[in-house]
């Protein structure tokens, strides 16, 4: 019965079926009731029956069940006489139950009682016994529990010092031996965490995989051996900020919940690191989708852990962790008291003396260090310094949780200094700053430490002027960017005040400083995220307003080269990405001709798959991005490849100019400017403008949104209340048209004649000229205000766009014309025909043929495409930006995704937003097409069979082949017959072109 017993108990083991363990149950009770007292095998059934309730716990979590093993372990071991053979064996069970008790409860009490029934169960095992290297094992497995707990690094040493011990004495082949490899990779894994050297980290990882190599599929033991693997992976991505590293642990930990059945208490510990892995991604990336699925798994972790488990508390400083994620990224108050709740339980659900306390009275201090950033309360830092204070006293001398603390407590007496304005409040501060960077392992990175060092130093010379606090600040910001410094976020934010101090103090340094935050643009608009994700990011960090101070600061003092390519990072980089993609994908350019033909289809193939959209799974994503990354490093090592697919500098930007010269329109706080390109041979021009403000134009926007109101014209993204709203605002005194006559002259005399002035200084009195607006310049119409007609005008997205462009040779496929008209208005279909008797055989689709399918493939098809149809501007989600289409709409971001091989020109009636790449003109052109017309807001119907006939009579003069060059003229021209028949400002005011 006992045998039969034992043999149910393996297959659980082996298969873990419930049934089994069930099964050995009933026959070890059995047994035990057909055992007289006083029988010599009494205390042997007892104990099988105290490892079946062990085993049962250790798969249910039941307190009941670890309470009646632990029972049953003192019951057999005060029935086994002294000397007994089985003695040991004995002790070590009831160790065990100790050391689980103190796992569930928390009582250091129980760990010194395992300590001591497991030496006691080593001194009674003779030398060579096969059980010793287990039993030096579990001796082993209670020093790192108590290092857990108390933090002392001896423990840590002695557990690690017994794990090698157990290796070197068990066999090779021993079932335990892949226990024992993953005991000893846990306790590498620990004092890598401990002393921060990488070497740990690798040994732990071998150690791991040696171990699943010996564990079979379907072995219980698999899923924490899974589980401690993913910790390592997670801790390596950690160090090293590779994400193929968070990848591999996020794969590990959910192949590890595949591996643990329904009902496991091993689970919440699993969602626990799931969730942790989320977080990570999302510190690293900023998808807000990574922080709920983080929050989401932790809350689960929570919701499988009961109450006074041990687990418990960690769990929950997690979710505190993870709403403080929340409120940085949203500033929701309410998460901050989220945060600081979940963290107050955890740390009264810890246990006097553990040594998370530490770390939680750390984190109780960062929220009222948040709260006192937040509300300007001085009992909030006052408060949050003394939680610092606690948590140093907590850990022992040299702990790595210390250095954090050390750095807050710094950042602490920075705030009472700049309140209070004591001196010994700053020395105070760089004394406890100072003391983290002493703590930091050699060979760790520093770079989170030498931001608030740098402060230190800021705000000593600011109040001293001292020089070499000055040195010392530059020095401190510089080390910031030479290694991984916390999250890219964090990085840019630094950059920023550097430069923003710089600009009033060192002005020379704002370039320098301007370069380190400009570099993390690609990851901050990382490359494997959607165009929506990205734009948000553009917005949420306010990258427009820190290119438009790094602009307007390099022309204050001469840099206007740096200006000009900061310029372009600032509003080019998303249009660029989705450039590089789609040129990813072509024949050989200028540029990448040279590149090998084995990395050349690599590149070509991931590029494929980031632009399709096909790839959704994140870490697939990663991966791949991580992999295009390798690649584009392999090939920069290539000759004259160094700046393959890198931001371009301003030699090659000044190209742009090569049709005619190029202005870049400033508007900023501190005054507005322009940048002028006259030819890719001079160097530029910087262009005052002192007459025009910030605020100014800003008011010309609001004026140029009445005024369209009160004609009743639809301007990009608003809706129909607006407009009314906007006839409402009458203008008393003056006619539309008047108004419309006063902002033509303020933009004449303000901004566009004195720039046409500095043209004519440079000889250049006519021709071709291109526009680029940032910021409240944006829809204002420069185009329209000159009094004569000496230049033709366009603009551009970006500086790269308008190059791109000229780079893309005209196709010589045969032309294809496709004309697409969704109208219900005489005038609609009038336009069509106007077009249809210029141009032959186009490919047309009216009406009810013009679906979302049928125009993605004229989109396809066609290199030119005239689109009679409304779109729709979205100004918080450009990509959203759509055409209406017969029962459908087609948006930005779909169109972007398209390999439009033959794109030529697209003209199309309805409003673009000119300094957005991915509104609908500049995404058109991110898209693939050189040029683009549209209009600044929509247009009169009546207005496009006129315009429509003027500009296709000229590009298909005298039978000639369309170019995209004489699109510009060709609208030129019908603007000019829209004048000459005295139509409303409103009407051909918004007729723009875009490209070359």
């Amino acid at each position: 019965m006992q045998d039969l017993g034992i043999c149910f108990g393996e297959r659980f083991r082996r298969m873990g079926d419930l049934k089994d363990l069930e099964a050995a149950q009933t026959h070890f009770q059995q047994v035990i009731e057909l055992t007289p007292d006083g029988h010599p095998t009494l205390a042997s059934c007892i104990t099988l029956l105290g490892v079946n309730y062990r085993l049962r716990y250790q798969r249910l979590g039941a307190m009941e069940d670890l309470q009646a093993a632990h029972e049953k372990f003192q019951t057999a071991v005060e029935l086994t006489p002294e000397g007994h053979p089985e003695l040991a064996q004995l002790m070590q069970d009831l160790g065990l139950s100790f050391g689980e008790r103190f796992q569930r409860m928390g009582d250091l009490k129980d760990l010194e009682a395992a300590q001591t029934h497991f030496q006691q169960a080593i001194e009674l095992t003779p030398d060579g016994h096969p059980t010793l290297a287990s039993l030096i094992t579990l001796l082993g497995v209670n020093h790192r529990l108590r290092y857990q707990r108390l933090g002392a690094v001896e423990d840590l040493q002695a557990a690690h010092e017994k794990f090698q011990t157990a290796v070197e004495l068990i066999p090779e082949g021993h079932p335990e031996l892949a226990q024992l490899m993953q005991d000893l990779g846990i306790c590498f894994g620990e004092r890598f965490q401990r002393l921060g050297d990488i070497k740990d980290l690798d040994a732990a990882q071998n150690h791991f995989q040696q171990a699943l190599k010996l564990t079979p599929d379907g072995h219980p033991s698999l899923a924490p051996l899974l589980m401690t693997l993913g910790i390592c992976q997670r801790d390596r991505f950690n160090q090293l900020s590779d994400l193929r590293d968070l990848e591999a642990a996020q794969k590990t930990f959910q192949k590890a919940v595949r591996c643990t059945p329904e009902g496991h208490p091993d689970l919440a510990q699993l969602m626990y690191h799931v969730g942790s892995c989320f977080g990570n991604r999302y510190r690293r990336l900023g998808d807000l989708n990574d922080l709920e699925f983080a929050q989401t798994a932790f809350q689960d972790a929570v919701k499988l852990t009961p109450d006074g488990h041990p687990d418990l508390a960690q769990w929950m400083r997690t979710l505190g962790a993870c709403y403080m994620d929340q409120y940085r990224r949203l500033g929701n108050l309410m998460d901050l008291e989220s945060a600081e709740r979940k963290y107050q339980d955890a740390f009264e659900a810890t246990p006097e003396g553990h040594i998370d306390l530490a770390g939680l009275q750390w984190e109780l201090g960062v929220c009222l260090a948040e709260r006192y950033t937040r509300l300007k309360e001085p009992r909030d830092i006052e408060a949050a310094r003394e939680k610092f204070l606690q948590s140093a006293k907590l850990y022992p001398d040299g702990h790595p949780g210390l250095i954090p603390v050390m750095r807050d407590l710094g950042g602490c007496y920075v705030e009472q200094y700049k309140r209070l304005g004591d001196l010994q409040d700053l020395q105070a501060a760089l004394d406890s700053i100072q003391q983290a960077v002493k703590l930091v392992p050699k060979g760790s990175p520093v770079s989170d430490l030498m931001w608030p060092l740098a402060v230190c130093f800021k705000e000593r010379y600011q109040r001293l002027r001292d020089v070499h606090d000055l040195e010392a600040m530059n020095s401190h910001y510089h080390a910031c960017f030479n290694t991984s410094f916390s999250t890219p976020e964090e990085c840019w934010m630094t950059a920023l005040e550097w430069a923003s101090f710089s600009a009033e103090f060192q002005p020379e340094y704002c370039v320098v400083a301007y370069s380190a935050a400009f570099k993390l643009l690609p990851e901050l608009l990382w490359i494997g995220h959607s165009i929506p994700v990205r734009h948000d990011a553009l917005h949420r960090l306010d990258i427009g307003k820190a290119t438009s101070n790094a602009v307007r600061v390099c022309a204050d003092i001469s840099r206007l080269t740096s200006a000009v390519t900061f310029m372009e990072q600032g509003v080019a980089t998303i249009f660029q990405q989705t450039i590089q993609l789609k040129t990813d994908l072509d024949a050989p350019t200028p540029g990448n001709e040279d590149v090998p033909l084995t990395l050349a289809n690599e590149l070509r193939q991931l590029s494929g798959h980031l632009y399709s959209g096909t790839c959704i799974d994140p870490f697939e994503v990663m991966k791949i991005v991580a992999r295009r990354n390798e690649l584009l490093a392999e090939i920069r090592q290539q000759l004259d490849l160094n700046h393959f697919l890198l931001p371009k500098s301003y030699t090659v930007l000044q190209g742009a100019s090569q049709g005619g010269p190029v202005v870049i329109l400033n508007s900023n706080a501190k005054g507005c400017d322009g940048i002028l390109m006259v030819n890719p041979h001079s160097d530029p021009v910087h262009i005052l403008l002192p007459d025009v403000t910030l605020e100014l134009l800003e008011t010309h926007q609001v004026v140029l949104r009445e005024l369209l109101g009160r004609c009743d014209v639809r301007i990009r993204g608003e809706s129909v209340s607006t407009r009314l709203f906007g006839q409402q605002e009458l203008f008393t005194s003056k006619t539309t048209k008047e108004c419309f006559s006063d902002m033509l002259t303020w933009l004449w005399v303000h901004v566009v004649s004195p720039i046409y002035n500095v043209l004519s200084s440079h000889g250049v009195h006519s021709g071709r000229l291109w526009w680029l607006p940032t910021g409240a310049f944006t829809g204002l119409p420069l185009h329209a205000c000159p009094p004569t007609d000496e230049f033709i005008h366009s603009y551009t997205a970006t500086l790269g766009a308008l190059l791109d462009s000229y780079a893309k040779n005209p196709t010589d496929a045969p032309l294809k014309v496709g004309v697409v008209g969704v109208t219900h208005t005489a005038s609609g279909r009038e336009e069509v025909e106007k077009i249809l008797a210029i141009v032959n055989k186009p490919k047309v689709l009216l009406g009810q043929q013009a679906t979302v399918d049928a125009v993605k493939q004229q989109l396809e098809e066609c290199s030119w495409l005239h689109l009679a149809c409304h779109g729709k501007q979205d100004l918080v989600q450009p990509t959203k930006s759509h055409l209406l289409l017969y029962g459908g709409t087609l948006d930005l971001e779909t169109i972007l995704r398209m390999p439009l091989e033959n794109a030529e020109f697209t003209a199309m009636g309805d409003g673009v937003l000119v300094n957005e790449s991915f509104h609908l003109g500049g995404g058109f052109i991110a898209a693939g097409f050189r040029g683009a017309i549209g209009t600044l807001w929509s247009m009169n119907d009546q207005d496009g069979p006129l315009v429509s006939e003027i500009v296709y009579s000229h590009l298909f003069r005298n039978g000639r082949q369309p170019r995209a060059s004489d699109a510009a003229e060709a609208l030129h021209l019908a603007v000019k017959e829209l004048k000459r028949q005295k139509v409303p400002y409103e009407r051909w005011i918004p007729f723009i072109h875009m490209g070359v």
